[in-house]
């Protein structure tokens, strides 16, 4: 059995989803398919629309096999993290052949130019990167125009590489290769160009919309899911009308802002300085606009700043909110990264999937949680705990108050 390897979010499944899938599975020849998926809070900062469990769901009744967890620390942080997280999970099972991710160039050969220069960081590379950092530009764009600099002097043909990192699917792209070679991974790497609507596009779009468009027009509609059926697959959108019936859902940022603001007001510097990408004073920032703002949506727009992007605010404000400390990461980072493979969902042929990982993975295989509450491992039950808490915090962004209970990490069931 050759087995492919995704990294998603799925937030949620929609048609452009369905078509990477059925791309990547023809152009690998793979008869397989495991997707590492973020759970419910995703690298742009925000909470999932619907959970975890929902979202596994949909992926298995579009065809993919395998569905497992990347774990909070990873999921919601900047690119190289969350692909490096990504990459570990899939190289971790033991039985991954090939890894296809989409993107916006779709061609290997320049993001693996990009790739090898920002894996290994050679010293004219770095002096011009401090060089863009210092002209107070975020990390993003300096790094973009660091590796211009660097392309225009060394290697002539690096150019095209060097303009792809001004696209989100490219960056994270380049990311996933970066890490493969750092952990020296077998792993294949595939890309599929993109196809129909940019990630970020605000509007629908009839075939192929970007997920951000699909969740601004849940929310705009207060739920009303009509149009999406040109957008979605029906399994996924009849799986939203499901949870949106029963009150679970759709979550999202603002439903959290008056719990931030409170948090933020009753914090002082030092306590904020301790979360992740909270730096050269941005924590101050933080506070003071914390007493000026009366929304999220008007607390990120007064932090954001050219050099603070409104993603990374984002993310430091979602971590506060579930208690994700710097420090966490660190420790989770100098003992390997991800500790554990979590299951959310599989389908027949993905049980065949997990038998075989079981003899080849490099980390322990999580079906029941609750089994591992306690382990011998500190780090794998810190992770554990950090999930479990990121749920319960989850939870209390649904309409139904019966489904806010706590502790479902532990008692939700796989799909």
């Amino acid at each position: 059995m050759k087995t492919l390897g995704m990294v998603t979010e799925y937030n949620p499944f929609h048609n452009g989803h369905l078509y990477h899938l059925h791309r990547s599975l023809e152009e690998s020849g793979c008869d397989s398919s495991v997707c590492v998926m973020s759970g419910n809070f995703t690298q742009r900062g925000e909470p999932a629309i619907v959970n975890k469990w929902t979202r596994a769901q949909m992926a298995l009744e579009a065809g993919v096999d395998l569905v497992v967890e990347l774990p909070l620390p990873y999921a919601m942080s900047g690119a190289e993290h969350f692909s490096f997280g990504s990459v570990k999970l899939l190289e971790s099972l033991g039985i991954i052949d090939v890894i296809c991710f989409g993107s916006e160039c779709g061609d290997i050969e320049t993001l693996e130019i990009a790739a090898d220069v920002l894996a290994y960081e050679p010293d004219s590379f770095k002096i011009q990167l401090k060089k863009f950092l210092d002209s107070g530009i975020s990390f993003p764009a300096a790094r973009e125009s660091a590796l211009k600099s660097y392309f225009s002097e060394n290697s002539p043909i690096g150019s095209a590489a060097a303009e792809c990192l001004s696209e989100p699917n490219n960056i994270l792209g380049v990311e996933y290769l970066k890490a493969l070679k750092r952990i020296r991974s077998q792993i294949r790497p595939m890309t599929i160009k993109r196809s129909g609507a940019g990630h970020n596009e605000p509007a629908l779009c009839d075939g192929i919309s970007g997920a951000a468009a699909i969740r601004n027009s849940i929310i705009s509609k207060k739920s009303e899911l009509s149009g999406l059926g040109n957008v979605m697959p029906a399994s996924s959108l009849r799986l939203l009308e499901r949870d949106f019936e029963l009150g679970k859902g759709p979550v999202y940022s603002d439903k959290f802002g008056k719990i931030i603001l409170s948090m933020l007001r009753g914090m002082d510097p030092e306590s904020l300085a301790k979360y992740p990408d909270v730096s050269e004073g941005l924590e101050n920032r933080i506070l003071e606009a914390s007493y000026l703002s009366g929304s999220l949506e008007e607390l990120v727009e007064r932090i954001g700043t050219k050099r603070y992007a409104l993603t990374r605010i984002r993310r430091i404000l979602m971590s506060v909110l579930t208690g994700m400390e710097a420090e966490n990461i660190r420790a989770f980072d100098d003992n390997g990264g991800p500790q554990y493979i979590r299951i959310l969902g599989f389908s027949e042929k993905g049980r065949s999937l997990i038998a075989l990982s079981k003899k080849k993975a490099s980390l322990p295989i999580i079906v029941k949680p609750s089994n591992f509450k306690d382990s011998i491992n500190p780090h794998l039950s810190r992770m554990l705990a950090l999930e479990a808490h990121a749920t319960d915090i989850y939870v209390l962004g649904y309409e139904g108050a019966e489904y806010r209970l706590g502790g479902q990490e532990y008692t939700s069931n796989l799909f």
